[in-house]
Formats: C-alpha cells, structure tokens, sequence
C-alpha cells in the first residue's frame, strides 16, 4: 500500500508549502497575533441574497428579510444562531429532532464552528414550531417559517465579520495593512479548503491519474497534522501492517469514513470501489481542493509579480460584490482567474494557470475522471482579487489586541484577510 507521486519529484513538500505560505498583497508589516481564541472573538453575519445582514439575537419574519412565507410550502426556513458548533453537525441535529435525514437540510455557507455566527437556514418536511420548540446547547433559532424552496448553497451574497486579534506584538501597525489594502484582498482558498491533514488535493491528484490505491494511502495513513493521538497510531499501524481486517478492531470510531473504506478493503481488496463508498460530497472534495490549490500558486505568483491582467472580467452586483454570472471576454470590472476543469479553454488561461498546473503534474482535461465521472469537474471563474466593504481596525493598546470589521464575499475567507493583518498565515486560536 505504498504511496507514490510519479511526475514531479518533492512535490508533496512543495504544494504543502504553497498552502501554508502564501505572500501577502499589503507590504506592510503586520501586527501579529491570534484570532479566534474563544466563539466570541470571531462574529458572522450572513448577508443574504436580498442583501440584509443578519444579527444577534434578533427576531426575523419573512417579510423582515424581504422573503415569502408560503403556508402549504413543505420547506421550514429559519434564521439559525449558533455559537462554536458546525453547521452541518447542528443541521444534521436539528433534521434529526424533526424526524427529518441528512438530505432534507440547506443552507448558503458553512460558517466556522469556532464561531459565533448567523445564518439562514432550511429543513424540509419539518415543522416551523418543530425548530423553535429545539433546545440545544449554544443555539437559538430567531424565527422559522414555511417556505416553497429551501435553502441553497452559495444563495448569500457574502458574510460580515467582527474579529478580535489577540497577543498582538505590533498592534499599532493594523491601521497601516488597512489602509494599503484599500478595500480589496487577496482571493486566496484557505487552509481549510484542504483538510486538516491538508492532503484533499493529494489524494485528488491520485484520483485523477486513476492511482487509487496512493488515494487509499494517503486517505488512510498519512498523519501528517493530525493531531489525535489515537488516530496518528491508528494511521500508522496500517501504513505498517497493511492488514484491513485487523485495522477494523483499533481504527477509532470517530474516523467514520476510514472505517467505511477499511471495511469495504476487508471484504473485497478493491481500492478504487472502496472510495467510492465515499459520500459523493467527500470525494467531489478531494478533486476540487485540486483546482484550489492551483488556484492558489497562480495567485500567489501573480502578487509576486504584481500582475493582475486577465482575459476575462465580471462587473458588481447590487452590494458591489462581484457577479460571475456577468463574466465576459477581456478586461474591466472585476478581474477573474481560471478555476480550472475539463471545459476551461486554452484562451481562459493565463501563463500562471500554466504553471499551477505544470506544478502540480495535472492539465485541464485531467478533471475529466473518466474511472469515476460523477466528480469531474467543468472548471468555472475565480476573482483574483475579492472587494472588502467597510474593513476597519480598532486597537486596544492596553490588552494588545486589534477588533477588525469587515465584509467579504461569498466563496473568500476571512482568515486570508485577517493574515494580511497579522501578516502569519495560519494564525488562527491561540498558540499551544
């Protein structure tokens, strides 16, 4: 079962390197520090798609948030505060108390666990008194409605955030990364697009090329981050011994999806239909944290060449966000870079994109999976640069820490811009 990377030598090394250290866009020095120490530090609001920004302990009707209430509708939609749960853990809970499975739940966004956020959110089947009757730890339902449709992901038009940066060694030079900023930041996917063991596009790339069973390997045992002590020997363990049967008996049952495919290699020994008893979800993951991470290095040399020309642009919409929908052939608005797939067009692609991919040792049509062509992928648009609306910075000499508020859109991550501020990816919670 051992894993092997056939085109580029070191490349492991280097796309975990493009992952973690990304160059900054503001020359500025930064302020140091941590972010999300506790839920209260790090605040999301969803702005939804009519554009109202949603909050705290608020009370919503429908037609507060210019939405129609439908009473035969069969969707319940609701405005769901959480505070450090994940969003699908506590849908999943939720559908569960209303008699409702997995596939009955919607939603715009994910929003950080380690958070205290608002959202909207969808149960089909359930009950509008159903969900205002739950009673779950760190969770308020503000309001719940029958609705024609549910919840869609990627239906809100961005978040808005209020985030305080702890232990800042250089408080006072936040203002100055604001300033040069000026109202944009760099569209990077972050860390999290990749996996806490930020190996999603390793096994992806193995994917593509029909390695499935480097796919496997890497699924299982690679440890690299992890941070369960158990889990690290259990991955061990089975790098070592390779025996399926016996990794039933001690892989811990939190890693539910390993022990789907563990199971599955037990009985039959067939690496590429062992990952299929993947949800469609986690394996579509995998491929597009691919097309993320090659994203990623062409931005990244593109800040390093401040170079931002593209072929295509796409104007704003109501909320001065940017609208894929009105992307066309050459330069003005918004400036977009190649998300790339098996549609995207030589003409689409900049040198950059080239390179992203040589790097990787994939091209275009590799996204076409033909062993597994359910989670192909078409390639789409990216903004090289996302707007920020309303970004400020506060300091708090005293307590060296720095308040942040800002608004960003759907699909970029808070985390790259509060990096540009401290100028330390990864410098999320407190360290230890």
């Amino acid at each position: 079962m051992a894993f092997s990377l056939p085109f580029i030598p070191g490349r492991e090394k280097v796309v975990r390197m493009h992952s973690m250290n990304l160059p900054a866009l503001s020359k500025s020095p930064g302020s140091g520090g941590y972010f999300k120490s506790s839920p209260e530090d790090f605040r999301v609001r969803e702005i939804t798609a009519q554009g109202r920004v949603l909050g705290e302990d608020a009370q919503y009707s429908p037609e507060q948030l210019g939405l129609e209430r439908d009473a035969q509708g069969r969707f319940t939609t609701f405005v769901l505060q959480k505070r450090d749960w994940d969003t699908v853990q506590l849908l999943m809970r939720l559908a569960k108390l209303s008699g409702r499975g997995r596939k009955s739940v919607g939603y715009a966004g994910s929003k950080d666990k380690r958070s205290v956020s608002v959202q909207l959110a969808s149960v089909f089947g359930a009950a509008p008194e159903q969900l205002l009757s739950a009673r779950i730890r760190d969770m308020k339902v503000l309001g719940a409605w029958r609705s024609a449709n549910g919840v869609e992901l990627g239906s809100n038009l961005g978040n808005s955030f209020t985030a305080v940066i702890r232990q800042c060694a250089h408080a006072e030079n936040a203002a100055g990364v604001v300033e040069e900023l000026s109202g944009r930041m760099p569209n990077y996917y972050d860390a999290q697009r990749f996996g806490l063991r930020m190996n999603n596009h390793e096994i992806g790339m193995c994917i593509m090329r029909g390695e499935f069973d480097g796919a496997l390997s890497k699924f299982l045992t690679d440890t690299h981050n992890e941070r369960n002590a158990a889990s690290i020997e259990a991955r061990k363990r089975l790098a070592q011994e390779q025996d399926y049967n016996a990794a039933l008996g001690y892989f811990p049952k939190g890693l539910r999806n390993e022990r789907t495919v563990i199971e599955y290699m037990s009985r039959y020994g067939n690496p590429a239909n062992a990952l299929r008893k993947l949800p469609r979800g986690v394996l579509l993951m995998f491929v597009h944290s691919v097309q993320s991470m090659a994203f990623n290095i062409s931005l990244a040399a593109r800040i390093s060449a401040g170079d931002f020309a593209s072929a295509s642009g796409c104007s704003a919409n109501a909320y001065g966000f940017p609208d894929i929908s009105t992307a066309t052939t050459g330069s003005g608005g918004f400036a977009l870079g190649c998300i790339p797939g098996y549609e995207t067009e030589e003409s689409q692609m900049s040198d950059y994109d080239r390179q992203a991919l040589l790097e990787l040792g994939v091209n275009a049509a590799d996204f076409r999976i033909k062993q597994m062509p359910e989670i192909s992928a078409k390639g789409s648009l990216r903004p090289l640069l996302a707007p920020v609306r309303g970004l400020s910075c506060s300091v708090d000499g005293e307590n060296s820490a720095v308040t942040a508020q800002f608004s960003i859109p759907s699909g970029s991550y808070a985390t790259i811009l509060l990096g540009e501020i401290t100028k330390q990816r990864g410098s999320e919670d407190t360290p230890g």
